[in-house]
This record gives C-alpha cells, structure tokens and sequence, in this order.
C-alpha cells in the first residue's frame, strides 16, 4: 500500500492506492464531494490530465457520500483510461452511492461490481 492522503478532515476522507496484479486499486473512505476532488482526482490522474494506470478499480465500498464532483473525476477518468486503451471499474459501491451513479448513468459506462475481486476478474 501506499500514498495515503487526507485533506483536513481527519477520519472523514482518506484514499489509499496500491497495484494488484498490474492493476491500480484505489480505496477510498468517507465522502467524496467538492472539498476533496482534487485528492480524488489525484489517485486516479497525473497532473497533466493522463490515467495514472490503463487499468483501474476504485474500492467505494468505505463511501458514505458522493457528489457531482466525484461523479465528474470519475468521467474525466474514465476518458483518461479509455483514451489510452485501459478501463476503470467501480467496486462494492454501497447502495446510496451506487444510487447516486445509477442515478446520473455512470454506471452505464463504466462497469459496476458488487466486489473488489469481481472487479479485478479480467
């Protein structure tokens, strides 16, 4: 594991990322909302816009809250990844979450599982 990053909301936000089997695993915990989208965006994009991997998964399952700014770091994301030949999945979302992208569509184009290890299945 590595690069866990808080922004000035102890035990309320926190990302870790670390690879398994070449894969970028992103696990994050708290809310996801403005205040926190440039950490968010962070673990999943360099800072000239490019995927940090072609392959993605981000762990929700510790996600209590996420707003359209999440939802915006994940399409920005997705095109990151897509545009380089890789994918990003969303794992273990939990229910008012995976509302909330079922909601605005995002699970339509980007795949949702309901586990980590089912997202990391090729």
């Amino acid at each position: 594991m590595s690069d866990i990053e808080q922004v000035d909301r102890p035990g309320r936000f926190s990302v870790v990322h670390r690879t398994v089997d070449g894969v970028r695993v992103v696990t994050v915990q708290g809310e996801i909302d403005h205040d926190v989208k440039n950490v968010f965006s962070n673990a999943l994009l360099s800072e000239d816009g490019a995927a940090q991997a072609s392959r993605i998964v981000v762990d929700l399952g510790g996600v209590t809250f996420l707003d359209s700014s999440g939802i915006n770091v994940f399409v920005t994301a997705h095109q990151a990844v897509s545009s380089a030949d890789g994918w990003l999945r969303i794992a273990a979302a939990q229910k008012a979450v995976l509302h909330v992208l079922q909601l605005v569509g995002i699970d339509a184009v980007i795949t949702c599982h309901p586990t980590l290890e089912q997202a990391l299945t090729p």
